[in-house]
């Protein structure tokens, strides 16, 4: 499908897969050399930015975020801001307050999460790159849902102005793509120090160069709790990759399996902090009764406009950073990040790469999500989170189908600023990988 084509049926397509939550009006393509998507909590001058929230409906930024102003300098035109859960709040952008994605393999499954719209625009039009963003695996978690290659580079390597945080600490800007090569492509495009992000201006030059990926080691942790088939095809995958000349090793890294309470505990404490701005008066909403006092004020906007998700992730932060409870939680969080770095940086030191399946099973259903609680839906990212809390670049590419026909996706994650070998791995594997396309028509 042309570029032409593209832009004329996006309506269309749209209506089927919900991926956008706001879309370009111009059709005509003119001298673009590409078309792009961003995930809906990065700004852009002429979109609403609404972050999944009902909260910033209405808002329309008057500055591009950095990653799109570089894309759009490059020739690349903005074509929508794609559907997520709100605020990133989620695992299968079911989250969202507007519309949810669906899964271009079966529309009764979901996208994964945050990122979800965006994994669905890569995989659904052709030669497109989208835009998304990690924090526990918001961007691995929807290219194994979706069947197509994403990458998380390291914290601090994509400038982050423009960006509706989720966590501070933990949020980084990547790319989404049916191909591999396209990642290597765009993130040199966006890539780079921004004086606007002081945490991009410690980064050290940016090498793309070839790195062939020698070895890898799979933590027993991390092949733990999987489905049977998503076990199976993983398994398929680690002799494909033996076949290629990679050495495949298993480790011990005991630290992996405390990531999870510690991500929760970083993430929602930010997130609470975050979203204080977010009271009716400067963004968004702002018809709430102006005769009230100022916390009652707050309290009936935030009420009204903020998800169920975020009004829990807000109780949970909160209450992590009371007085009395910081060192016993926060604090203790923090440390438990420094001991995760560490085992990356103890297993990296002899290997390439650690490797896992990115998700412990295949799209679910949205009837199954809809049975989870809210703890079910936090432990599906146990595979994901280590990677985010410890700023290291990873990467999903898809490795397998299982039975039904749905992706299995597998995770490498490398040493800081060594994105070049995740790179070269995703181009190598997708030389002998047959990827398969959605077969719902468009």
């Amino acid at each position: 499908m042309s570029s032409a084509d593209t832009l004329r049926d996006l309506k269309r397509i749209n209506e089927k897969y919900q991926m956008f939550h706001a879309m370009t009006d111009d059709v005509d393509a003119g001298d673009s050399k590409f078309l792009f998507s961003a995930k809906d909590n990065l700004t852009s001058k002429d979109m609403e930015t609404c972050a999944g929230s009902r909260i910033l409906e209405g808002y329309h930024p008057v500055f591009d975020a950095t990653s799109i102003e570089k894309l759009r300098a490059a020739g690349g035109k903005l074509i929508g801001k794609t559907n997520m859960d709100e605020f990133g709040f989620g695992t299968f952008s079911t989250n969202s307050g507007f519309e949810i994605p669906r899964n271009p393999y079966d529309l009764d499954r979901a996208c994964g999460g945050s990122s979800g719209g965006s994994a669905c625009a890569a995989s659904v039009i052709d030669d497109h790159v989208s835009l998304g963003v990690s924090t526990g695996g918001s961007i691995c978690c929807p290219a194994s849902f979706c069947g197509v290659y994403g990458i998380a580079p390291t914290y601090g390597r994509v400038s982050r102005h423009g960006l509706i945080d989720y966590g501070n600490s933990l949020d980084k800007i990547g790319v989404l793509s049916q191909k591999a090569a396209d990642l290597r492509k765009y993130m040199e495009i966006i890539a780079g120090k921004d004086e606007r992000d002081p945490t991009s201006m410690v980064q050290p030059d940016f090498d793309t160069s070839y790195k062939k990926m020698e070895s890898v080691a799979i933590p027993k942790e991390g092949i733990e709790g999987l489905s049977k088939e998503v076990e199976s095809v993983f398994k398929d995958a680690v002799e494909r990759l033996k076949s290629m000349g990679v050495q495949v090793d298993y480790v011990d890294m005991p630290s992996l399996k405390y990531a999870m309470p510690a991500y929760y505990i970083l993430a929602t404490s930010e997130a609470s902090t975050n979203l204080a701005r977010y009271v009716g008066m400067r963004y968004g909403h702002q018809e709430g009764d102006h005769s009230l006092k100022f916390d009652d004020y707050f309290t009936e906007v935030r009420s009204k406009y903020f998800g169920d998700e975020a009004k829990r992730r807000i109780l949970l932060g909160t209450y992590a950073r009371m007085a009395g409870f910081g060192g016993r939680h926060y604090a203790k969080a923090r440390e438990v990040r420094q001991v995760v770095i560490n085992d990356y940086k103890r297993v990296l030191e002899t290997h390439d790469a650690v490797l896992a399946p990115t998700m412990p099973f295949t799209a679910p259903r949205f009837s199954d999500i809809s049975k989870m609680s809210a703890l079910e839906s936090y432990k599906a990212d146990y595979l994901t989170v280590p990677a985010n809390i410890a700023g290291t670049p990873h990467l999903s590419v898809p490795c397998g189908y299982d039975s039904e026909g749905m992706p299995v996706g597998m995770q490498f994650v490398a040493d800081h600023w060594n994105e070049r070998v995740l790179f070269s791995i995703a181009e190598d594997w997708e030389k002998q990988f047959d990827l398969r396309r959605p077969e719902v028509s468009i």
